[in-house]
């Protein structure tokens, strides 16, 4: 995937980090979860797609709500681990990139994006997506971010990943409302949006992981490059950090409403 907005054009490939996103980036806490069914989503007996599923953390998590979940992403390699790791549910996934989708329309009650809507076409991607809905359904956008400027252990982390790639455009996040873009206004409302602050329990190791599976190194990096980031973050950690601390981050969502 290549946008020249993120990261002055480089090219980065999730695929590449699919075990570690697998098994380090499954990390957000319940309350993120609550957050989505307090917002009618992923409730018992809808049908929700979640988009740029990554390796299922939303659908495999919001199963236990009872919604019945489908996963796309455009990466193979996510969509085989996201698979893998749900294999006792019973969860639809496809690979797709998020302007080609092609079901029959109006199918979804609800269509999650999270920690993936910055990689949208929009211009493309809105009317698939309110073709998608249902009437008056619903379209979620979410994140949830490190605080740099609030957390010592995430500034000194993001400042090691800018050492090994300097256009990596994912650092300096600051708590902020999810900016929604002009042209998925022309099909939606925005009709809630939400931003709170919660600190996230880490190792050394998962911290790491997490750190290694982020788009500027996993998804970018050479294998050569990877493991001899990892082996100085780690190192970094050993100075600066416990064995178990918690990260500050921010997590935020934004509720569209089909027109």
């Amino acid at each position: 995937m290549q946008r020249q907005n993120i990261d002055s054009g480089n090219a980065f490939d999730w695929g590449k980090t699919s075990q570690d996103y697998g098994k380090f980036r499954d990390i957000y806490p319940p309350l993120f979860y609550q957050k989505i069914v307090e917002r009618n989503c992923g409730t018992a007996g809808q049908e929700v797609l979640d988009i740029g599923t990554g390796t299922g953390v939303l659908p495999r998590n919001m199963y236990r709500f009872g919604a019945h979940w489908t996963g796309s992403d455009i990466a193979p390699n996510q969509i085989a681990e996201a698979k893998r790791l749900s294999a006792d549910m019973e969860i639809s996934y496809l690979v797709s990139p998020a302007e080609e989708l092609d079901f029959a329309g109006k199918q979804f009650d609800c269509i999650t994006a999270c920690q993936c809507y910055w990689y949208f076409d929009n211009q493309k991607a809105a009317p698939v997506f309110a073709r998608l809905l249902k009437p008056h359904g619903k379209l979620l956008l979410l994140c949830m971010e490190w605080l740099p400027y609030s957390d010592k252990i995430a500034e000194a982390s993001e400042k090691l990943v800018l050492q090994y790639n300097p256009k990596w455009s994912g650092a300096g996040e600051t708590k902020h409302p999810i900016s929604v873009a002009p042209e998925l206004l022309e099909y939606f409302d925005l009709t809630y949006h939400e931003e709170y602050e919660l600190d996230v329990p880490f190792t050394r190791t998962s911290w790491n992981g997490r750190m290694k599976a982020c788009r500027g190194i996993g998804a970018s990096l050479s294998p050569e490059e990877i493991a001899a980031w990892e082996k100085e973050h780690l190192q970094l950690l050993e100075r600066i950090a416990p064995e178990a601390f918690s990260v500050r981050h921010y997590a935020a969502i934004a509720e569209l409403r089909k027109k």
